[in-house]
């Protein structure tokens, strides 16, 4: 028996064992050519054996980079793409920058900083007056995705004026965003008709429930009765 212990290191597990052991062979092979050859018929078989990396640009260039990590990159073969190197393959991404602005209302997001900065630097008082009225839509639509309630206009002029430092208002009786409760109330009216339904069809006496006994008690009381 072979066990996993005594085999070696698999460097690519997702090809498979069998793949591993052509790999090791082929690194023997004297013959440069040979060798040559025999790397060509292993990269086809890779291929065979994960088709989704086909549908990657230039597949091929990968297949023979993962066959050079299965190598540990000790092949030596006139390979159509350049050899790779450990430090290429397995060096680390260079650290993004995550943003650490101060975001005073979450709740509107940070979007409406810089078009808040956009209509407090406008000089034209007509589209000044414009970019506030959308402001202040947006707001409404950002309060109603986040409390799930209406909100009013006299809360939104309010707030804007306090964001804008009093330089902008929110002219009331413009758009108006409602709250759509009538899913709800289908899910309402829906499970009623359910209850009601049920209701009846065990007053009704079928399938032998609560019904049936009611009724078969009253017969009987009728049959002794008339006795």
């Amino acid at each position: 028996m072979e066990y996993n212990t005594t085999r070696s290191k698999m460097l690519m597990p997702e090809y498979g064992r069998n793949v591993q052991k052509m790999v090791e062979y082929l690194v023997t092979i004297d013959d440069r050519a040979k060798r040559l050859r025999n790397a060509e018929a292993i990269i086809e078989l890779m291929g065979t054996l994960n088709p989704h990396l086909k549908q990657i640009e230039d597949y091929k260039h990968k297949l023979w980079d993962h066959l050079y990590q299965m190598t540990d990159f000790k092949l030596d073969v006139d390979a159509p793409y350049p050899a790779p190197t450990p430090e290429s393959v397995f060096k680390k991404p260079e650290r993004l920058p995550y943003p650490q602005d101060d975001i005073p209302h979450r709740h509107l997001g940070k979007n409406l900083q810089g078009v808040l900065k956009m209509a407090l630097e406008e000089t034209d008082p007509e589209k000044r007056q414009s970019l506030t009225q959308l402001i202040g839509y947006y707001m409404k639509l950002a309060y109603t995705n986040w409390h799930k309630e209406p909100v009013h206009d006299d809360m939104i002029k309010s707030e804007l004026a306090a964001l804008s430092k009093g330089l902008l208002q929110y002219e009331t009786g413009g758009y108006r965003v409602h709250f759509d409760n009538r899913f709800k109330q289908r899910n309402n009216n829906s499970n009623n008709r359910n209850f009601k339904g049920g209701n009846q069809r065990n007053n009704s006496g079928g399938g032998g429930g609560y019904g049936s006994n009611n009724y078969n008690k009253n017969r009987k009381f009728k049959n002794n009765k008339n006795k």
